[in-house]
């Protein structure tokens, strides 16, 4: 039997900190599979294609995590996906209360599924995506929390937008 976590997520546009969760999975995990949620609620800066692209492009050496677009309810995909575990990083106690009602209300609709949390590498603890997006759309140097690719493609779309 194969054991399969999903890592759902907007990864709008995907950290180290995401890429340092997914590695650390597979320690746990036979394969990874990353959700990228469409999230129009959150109106993402990059679309879901461009999204999915980076997350191909940066996993791309690693056959043991696969990458699926998708909408709707996230027990729904892992079901689909053929995953007994939803991965969720923590960075800090604040992300903590808002997951465990996630994970409650997932567990109440779907108590086959477990969700497993993985805390952040203290380097990456700080890092999310949004706070990556402003702190380049104010010129500020964030290769250090990027993959190379993922820098050049926020890079290029935050010129574009100027």
């Amino acid at each position: 039997m194969t054991a399969i976590a999903i890592y759902p997520g907007t990864f709008d546009p995907v950290t180290r900190g995401h890429i340092d969760i997914c590695e650390r999975a597979l320690k746990m995990f036979d394969r990874v599979v990353i959700g990228v949620a469409d999230s129009p609620a959150k109106q993402p800066f990059f679309n879901l294609d461009e999204r999915y692209d980076m997350l191909k492009t940066v996993f791309a050496e690693n056959g043991r995590i696969a990458i699926k677009p998708f909408s709707g309810l996230l027990i729904d995909f892992a079901r689909d996906s053929g995953a007994a575990v939803i991965l969720r990083g923590l960075r800090a106690i604040s992300d903590f209360e808002y997951e465990v009602q996630l994970a409650g209300m997932n567990r109440s609709l779907a108590p086959e599924i477990e969700t497993v949390f993985l805390t952040a590498a203290q380097r990456y603890a700080f890092v999310s995506s949004s706070l990556v997006r402003e702190i380049a759309r104010l010129d500020g140097d964030v290769s250090d929390f990027l993959h190379p690719e993922v820098l050049k493609r926020l890079t290029a779309k935050l010129k574009a937008s100027k």
